[in-house]
């Protein structure tokens, strides 16, 4: 293993939380879901080859996304994980699947094949319907997989989802499923929207995960949303059939509604059948999908089966190839994000792909526009990844196109044939696009680190591309925790100046926040309180709430706890950054260019000076904790607090809290319920204390 393997997976795991958050939180995507499923395969794959890096904090270990603050939140009886993506969209990718289960099964050449439960994987957002007794009492949304959101006032304006099962008295039955749109109640529905001058929606998978998401019932129940069923959460006093395609059937004869499009297949020629049938009638779907999903029909076996990390191993998804077309590139901006980073993304000739129309599509980065060979005018190839995010695949040999065109230099698609295109005028032609030197928001200088592909500006706080998110994340709700202040808010706060770096908001009054729009006195005062009480906090989430880059939750708490003291951090150099666990030189790096800034520094100061402050005991050194170099592990539930707050106090006493025990682990406290953890502890000989016994231990210390 090199230094630059741990640099690689310690960026693409806060590449990717980055990117749940904006998709999941902020309900504003940032990349391509192609993009976001290459980072996340390529860090699947890095772990899996280095096994002594994993971290249960990994974003591969759980699903992405958490609830918003405007929702109850929903703890799922039983977690909403997610399926392992099959990467290989050809037939091999349902060869490889059966391949994997019968190996796990134990099967041999001569044994007879095995029976799949073959659906549609589509493109919506999941929701766990609760029943008891037959009726709908909670709808909730997936959320991080162990706790969604409480949707159940939207959900009950979807028509089609009944609100009383027929025939069901079961005491509890959860059904899980897919909300959606499809594509011609989303076409009527912006239809009408344009007839009135009001925004339209951006695609049917954003429309249903936003109408879901609204606050005000009455606005979702404008919005035309549907619902299929594809399987069940907790059960209780319920006889379930033996396999999944029963199950299904029981589900439809209950009225709950489940897609036609699905079939009980036999081995992998029966998979690749499947596959093949719903490719070539894909694009005749009055829905959207991204594939077609494979799971082994008995329960029985899918128990036997089980699940690693945090997907079954009883099913998979098998994607389609993206759909493409040609346009023509007008121009090439510049966006600046949170951190920095500079993004170029083509401005398109408007194009209709994939049941939408596009006019941007991500350019990623600089080397990957001069690897796809692009330039403004040229004609290209857009696709749009994953069925929802655009992106150019390269451009073609056209007469529109630059002299300088080489077929099989851009992207191999030597055998295109190129339609005939309508004479579009010549625009500004680029030879060879060069990123910025200044940052085209606040004119900083821009730079690019030592091995890296990103060019970033160094405005920092000071950017006001950069201001607002920063703003929004060191409100957020892992970090200071400043209940009330959202993406409108913040965005009036910077774009008024009110606001230029974190610590102004300590000096704001009463005049200045209550004029600002929807917001009044009362709400003025309730978000004042909120940043009152955000005064007190801890080591770890202050240093998580300034926005370094690299810096995650987990990192962040880990500095807390080697150095005990903000003035000790302050003076830290690369090399003493380093031997904090699961620091490395692109982290110590990031540390060493932020503290570097005597901006920041200044900001730091600021807000020390207004009163934030964290407690005593967190000035102590990591060697002096009382758990230090202890490793615990959480299963089941506790009666005294929540398990993440179980898994605050101990980090705050320098224990390292595992999502899996081994033989390094030193306790595993055991709630009620507790599973699987707690037979492996005692497999393994590990100490096993119960709640009263770790509430004893957390009093000692």
């Amino acid at each position: 293993m090199t230094s630059d393997t741990k640099a690689r997976i310690a960026l693409l795991r806060a590449e990717i939380e980055r990117h749940n958050h904006a998709y999941y939180v902020l309900d504003a995507p940032a990349i391509p879901d192609a993009e976001y499923d290459r980072l996340f395969r390529e860090l699947q794959s890095l772990e899996a080859q280095h096994p002594e890096l994993s971290t249960p904090d990994s974003p591969t270990r759980r699903v992405g996304g958490k609830p918003l603050d405007g929702f109850a939140p929903v703890r799922h009886a039983v977690p909403m994980l997610s399926i392992r993506t099959e990467t290989d969209i050809s037939d091999a990718g349902a060869l490889a699947f059966d391949a994997r289960v019968r190996k796990e099964l134990g099967l041999g050449e001569n044994d007879a094949p095995v029976e799949y439960a073959c659906e549609l994987k589509f493109d919506g957002l999941a929701i766990n319907l609760r029943y008891e007794r037959g009726v709908l009492v909670q709808a909730a949304t997936r959320g991080d997989g162990e706790t969604g959101e409480d949707v159940t006032q939207n959900v009950r304006t979807i028509h089609c989802i009944p609100l009383y099962l027929q025939g069901c008295k079961a005491e509890a039955l959860e059904v899980r499923g897919e909300v959606y749109m499809s594509r011609r109640d989303f076409e009527r529905y912006n239809d009408q929207q344009r007839v009135q001058g009001l925004p339209a929606l951006v695609n049917p998978r954003n429309g249903a995960a936003g109408s879901i998401r609204q606050l005000d019932p009455a606005l979702a129940a404008r919005r035309p949303l549907s619902f299929f069923a594809y399987g069940l959460g907790e059960t209780r006093g319920w006889a379930s059939p033996a396999t999944h395609s029963a199950m299904l059937d029981a589900l439809a004869a209950m009225g709950v509604p489940v897609s036609d499009e699905r079939a009980v297949v036999r081995g992998a020629e029966g998979l690749v059948n499947f596959h093949q049938r719903i490719a070539a009638k894909r694009d005749q779907l009055p829905f959207d999908i991204d594939g077609v999903v494979y799971k082994v029909n008995s329960l029985a076996l899918q128990a036997e089966l089980g699940f690693v990390s945090r997907e079954p191993r009883w099913a998979v998804a098998h994607k389609y190839p993206a759909e493409e077309q040609l346009t023509v590139v007008r121009d090439i901006d510049i966006q600046v994000g949170r951190t920095g980073k500079l993004t170029p993304v083509a401005k398109l000739e408007p194009v209709f792909v994939g049941g939408v129309t596009v006019t941007n599509a991500t350019l990623h980065n600089l080397f990957e526009l001069r690897r796809k060979d692009v330039r403004v005018g040229d004609q290209v190839i857009v696709r749009r990844a994953g069925d929802v995010i655009p992106e150019i695949v390269g451009r073609v040999a056209s007469s529109l196109n630059t002299p300088y065109a080489d077929i099989s230099h851009g992207f191999g698609r030597a055998d295109l044939l190129i339609p005939e295109v309508k004479h579009i005028p010549r625009v500004k032609y680029v030879h060879n696009f060069l990123m910025p030197r200044q940052c085209p928001i606040c004119g900083s200088a821009v730079v690019r680190g030592k091995g890296e592909i990103e060019f970033r500006c160094t405005g920092g706080l000071f950017c006001p591309a950069q201001r607002k998110q920063a703003l929004l994340h060191f409100a957020s709700r892992r970090a200071m925790d400043i209940e009330g202040l959202g993406d409108k808010l913040a965005e009036q706060l910077v774009e008024q100046q009110i606001v230029r770096t974190p610590a102004d908001l300590y000096t704001l009054g009463m005049t200045s926040v209550a004029s600002l729009e929807r917001m009044g006195e009362k709400s003025a005062l309730n978000l004042l309180d909120a940043i009152e009480r955000s005064k007190r906090t801890s080591l770890a989430r202050f240093i998580y709430a300034l926005g370094i880059r690299n810096v995650g939750e987990a990192t962040a708490k880990d500095l807390a706890q080697h150095f005990g003291s903000l003035d000790n951090l302050l003076a830290a150099d690369a090399q003493s950054l380093q031997q904090v666990r699961d620091v490395g030189p692109v982290v110590a790096q990031s540390l060493v260019a932020f503290l570097a800034e005597a901006h920041n520094r200044e900001v730091i100061a600021q807000l020390r000076a207004s009163g934030v402050h964290w407690p005593e005991h967190e000035q102590r050194q990591m060697t002096e904790l009382p758990f230090s170099g202890k490793t615990f592990v959480l299963t089941g539930t506790l009666a005294a607090m929540s398990r993440d707050a179980a898994k605050e106090k101990l980090e705050a006493l320098g224990a390292k809290v595992a999502g899996s025990v081994s033989k390094k682990t030193d306790y595993v406290v055991a709630g009620a319920e507790a599973g699987s953890k707690l037979d492996k502890a005692r497999e393994l000989g590990v100490a096993v204390l119960d709640e009263q016994q770790f509430l004893e231990l957390l009093e000692s210390a």
